[in-house]
């Protein structure tokens, strides 16, 4: 241990922690509240007791004292409620066709490329499950359907028509 370290510490240990009053501080007020105040809700809180404190050292003396905030994490609520009109149910879960472009599937698919989210939006002939087209977009928008919808149609009309499809009421659609 070089000479000056030495000195160092002798001299150091001679004084008091300087810190001890606002360390009792910070654990009270950790225990207090369970463990869910962070440093700078902890700060705000000292400075409500008196303590003239910076948050640099609020944040050090907790890492020091071995205290984290409890982060919970918030839950993904995509619901909404009803929104707009209910299309009705066509297919009723029969998703086998009888012959090729009688019934299509399509869906967004988010995938995360290299840190970046793309979209996937294919079309799919149930018959036998061949793609008829897709788009590929950085957001999932109705442009990306459409363009979907354009490039698929383009592709039948090349070849046949497109069936239509009956519902239960007899109606054609």
């Amino acid at each position: 241990m070089a000479r000056s370290s030495y000195y160092y510490y002798i001299k150091r240990s001679k004084f008091p922690d300087k810190y001890m009053a606002v360390k009792a501080a910070i654990t009270g007020l950790c225990a207090r509240h369970q463990g869910r105040y962070g440093y700078r809700r902890i700060l705000y809180a000292l400075r409500k007791q008196g303590y003239a404190i910076n948050h640099k050292t609020v944040l050090s003396l907790m890492n020091l004292l071995g205290l984290k905030s409890i982060i919970r994490v918030k839950k993904y609520r995509s619901y909404k409620g009803e929104q707009g009109k209910i299309a009705p149910n066509i297919i009723e879960r029969n998703f086998k066709a009888d012959h090729p472009l009688q019934k299509w599937a399509t869906d967004v698919t988010e995938f995360s490329v290299s840190g970046k989210k793309l979209y996937l939006s294919p079309i799919i002939d149930l018959f036998n499950g061949e793609i008829i087209s897709y788009s590929l977009s950085e957001r999932p928008n109705f442009e990306q359907i459409t363009e979907m919808l354009k490039k698929g149609l383009a592709k039948v009309k090349k070849h046949t028509r497109l069936d239509y499809i009956q519902t239960r009421a007899g109606n054609t659609r």
